[in-house]
């Protein structure tokens, strides 16, 4: 009995160069280096780009383009030497990291080019790609060195050229273009390629997208899509990242310079907008007014990170999002400073009626008082928490000359000669001063009443810039207008707007001695661009390398840098015998560890396993296979 073997073609990889291979466009970068002493250069170089583009987005045939180009162009070999070098350092991310990719099919990869080989030759050898593959137009130089033409039999000095070289290479396989302008596009309309994709790590071009069978971001996602060796396990151009609340600007450019896919909102979404949005979500960074509940979790299927841009964290489930392997971070120490001195600033001017009087001054009353103003100086403030916040305000408020007392549901060690009390009700007693420095649990709900403000002295001042749910707004509103509270400086509220643009209400208004902010307790500069680098280093630790480190929910484990291994990361339900069920999938497929990492909370495991390169599917899907499994990662 005769069998046909069946093969898979061979594939054929027809890459362009410019804006592609590299960040940029050659001969707009030669003309830049090279007109550079020229009075007119700008104006040239400008011109030169325009007719780039034209060219590439089809709306001038490229015969045309390059001539026009070539008119302008006044330069010399020393140029291109330059050029060369420029380009070495302008190599596209993507390419750069899968120079692994590049050598091993280097065979099957061609480079075809309206660009020149003078420039790309080199390029190429530096990639480990071969210069035999490379199809590119060449200079015409003079016996001094100038650029006086192209040579014009080459046809890819003329409209049509790329197509007219693939026909000519008669490939016997499966042909992928891999291009940004529509030049490349046109070897698929002619029947010459399998697939075209439209290259936009550089540069998009909606003529060239509009006409794609596919659309990428980065080689990673080519190579991803066709399942061949790449420099990362998953391409971050895929993983999408939601930024609400404003986050600041340092947060967004920290995941872009990664190549992550970033969208950034100004406001908050509520529970409905947010499961809409988060179907396809992997990371979320979000402030106090966002709330991940259960049923938002339940709608975030590929979500691997949240970050908290604040300190607080009650406004995540972080019950549900541990169950679902879905691990949280957030900035307990980044805003401590400017909450501190907000609440400093805040209580010298209630104390003083500054408040009062820039507001009468601003109705045109002069009230040159000293009646109910008082210096801070040996006053006692009494804070309820004795956290981040509130042991930086008792530092400050010694120094100050003020007298320091603090309940805290937990154990905590007094900071210089801040004394603890055993009750909140020992610290109203005594505090001429109350300053709030709790997180938001739901327990904490109403926790200052009617009750607690009479047991506070009469015309207390009185601070929150914790939470809003934690005061009875009605209740303070009552102590303010008897004069039991003196004065009042409020930053948070039971219910807060949006967004900048809606109404802002509260029974609070127009109240006397009553400072009102809209949640700016950390809203400084420093604190923002602090929380925006820490909360990213903390996400991207986790996404690329698998570290805990600083998570509120998840077993913390800091790990070392992957080093010529791949990474298995395994999440599972705690119960006995995983690690077992672990290795013993290691011993039946042979797989040699070169590492091992395992830590555990009452809810979840966390293994971490790295591992020679060399592994099967089987090995894979097996991992993934075990019942208890509930999230499972790899890396490299």
């Amino acid at each position: 009995m005769d069998f046909t073997v069946i093969t898979e073609p061979k594939k054929y990889f027809l890459i362009d160069f410019d804006s592609t291979i590299t960040k940029v466009e050659g001969l707009d970068e030669l003309a830049a280096i090279a007109l550079k002493s020229d009075p007119e250069g700008e104006s040239k170089v400008a011109r030169i780009k325009e007719l780039t583009d034209k060219g590439m987005a089809g709306e001038l045939s490229f015969s045309e383009s390059l001539t026009q180009r070539l008119a302008l162009l006044k330069a010399n070999k020393s140029h291109v030497d330059i050029l060369i070098e420029f380009l070495k350092e302008n190599i596209t991310d993507s390419f750069d990291r899968n120079r692994a990719f590049l050598k091993e099919f280097a065979d099957q990869i061609l480079i075809i080019s309206s660009g020149f080989k003078d420039f790309i030759v080199p390029i190429a050898k530096h990639l480990g790609l071969k210069p035999e593959n490379v199809y590119a137009n060449t200079f015409i130089y003079n016996e001094t060195g100038d650029i006086v033409g192209v040579d014009q039999s080459n046809p890819l000095s003329k409209t049509g050229g790329k197509i007219e070289v693939v026909k000519f290479l008669n490939l016997d396989g499966h042909v992928s273009v891999i291009g940004d302008g529509f030049t490349d596009f046109e070897i698929k309309k002619h029947g010459l390629a399998q697939r075209f994709y439209a290259f936009i790590e550089n540069v998009e071009r909606s003529s060239v997208t509009s006409v794609a069978d596919f659309v990428i971001k980065s080689l990673d996602e080519f190579l991803f899509y066709n399942q061949l060796p790449r420099g990362y396990s998953y391409p971050k151009s895929m993983i999408k990242v939601l930024l609400l609340e404003n986050v600041h600007p340092a947060a967004k450019a920290a995941f872009e310079e990664q190549g992550f896919n970033v969208e950034f909102l100004k406001g908050a979404l509520d529970e409905d907008e947010l499961c809409e949005k988060i179907k396809d979500v992997s990371i979320i960074g979000i402030r106090s007014k966002t709330q991940i509940t259960k049923r938002v979790l339940e709608h975030a299927e590929k979500l691997l990170a949240i970050g908290a841009f604040c300190i607080g964290t009650n406004q995540i489930d972080l019950k549900e999002a541990e169950k679902r392997g879905i691990c949280v971070f957030n900035a307990p120490y980044s805003n401590t400073r400017s909450v501190v001195e907000l609440v400093i600033g805040e209580m010298i001017m209630l104390i003083r009626k500054v408040f009062v009087k820039s507001t009468g001054m601003h109705q045109g009353k002069w009230d040159k008082s000293a009646v109910n103003s008082f210096e801070v100086r040996g006053k006692k403030l009494g804070m309820i928490g004795y956290g981040h916040i509130g042991t930086q305000l008792s530092v400050l408020g010694e120094a100050l000359g003020m007298e320091v007392y603090f309940y805290d549901i937990a154990d905590k060690m007094p900071i210089g000669n801040a004394k603890k009390c055993r009750s909140m009700e020992d610290v109203f007693r005594v505090a001429d001063i109350v300053s709030l420095h709790i997180d938001g649990r739901e327990s904490n709900t109403h926790l200052i009443g009617e009750k607690e403000f009479n047991q506070m002295k009469d015309g207390v001042i009185f601070l929150n810039l914790s939470r809003g749910h934690v005061v009875d707004i009605p209740a303070l509103v009552q102590a303010l207008k008897s004069g039991k509270v003196g004065g009042a400086g409020v930053d948070v509220f039971p219910h807060e707007p949006k967004t900048n643009h809606e109404p802002f209400k509260s029974e609070l208004m127009g109240l006397e001695n009553v400072i009102l902010t809209p949640h700016i307790g950390g809203s400084t500069e420093e604190a923002q661009e602090g929380i925006g680098n820490y909360v990213p280093e903390r996400l991207l630790e986790y996404i690329n390398n698998g570290s805990t480190t600083g998570t509120v929910n998840f077993p913390e484990l800091s790990l070392p840098l992957l080093h010529d291994s791949h990474r298995l990361l395994h999440i599972h339900k705690n119960v006995p015998g995983i690690l077992a069920k672990l290795n013993n999938i290691f011993a039946k497929h042979h797989i040699n560890i070169r590492g091992q990492y395992l830590k555990t909370s009452a809810e979840i495991g966390y293994v971490i396993v790295d591992i020679e390169k060399s592994y099967s599917r089987e090995f894979v899907q097996d991992l993934k296979s075990i019942e208890e499994t509930i999230r499972f990662r790899m890396l490299f």
